[in-house]
């Protein structure tokens, strides 16, 4: 199988701590049998590229919600 995507790129504002925002685009696809959520900042440079567990099938409002949390991860990192 090759690689499909699940959802376009798209562009959002994540809350991080203390109000700050920031700017990214993710997309979600699947390659083979594995789903990932990838994540670049707006200067289109990677910021992490995350396998989504298999059978996690989520909407768009819980992308973003995973999209905190993943963020504010590699920023303390």
């Amino acid at each position: 199988m090759t690689r499909a995507t699940i959802q376009e790129w798209t562009d959002t504002q994540v809350v991080l701590s203390s109000h700050k925002q920031r700017a990214v685009k993710y997309q979600v696809y699947r390659d083979s049998d594995k789903h990932f959520l990838e994540m670049r900042d707006a200067n289109d440079e990677p910021i992490h590229t995350l396998e989504l567990p298999e059978g996690m099938k989520l909407d768009k409002t819980s992308y973003e919600v995973l999209l905190r949390y993943v963020l504010l991860d590699v920023v303390a990192a």
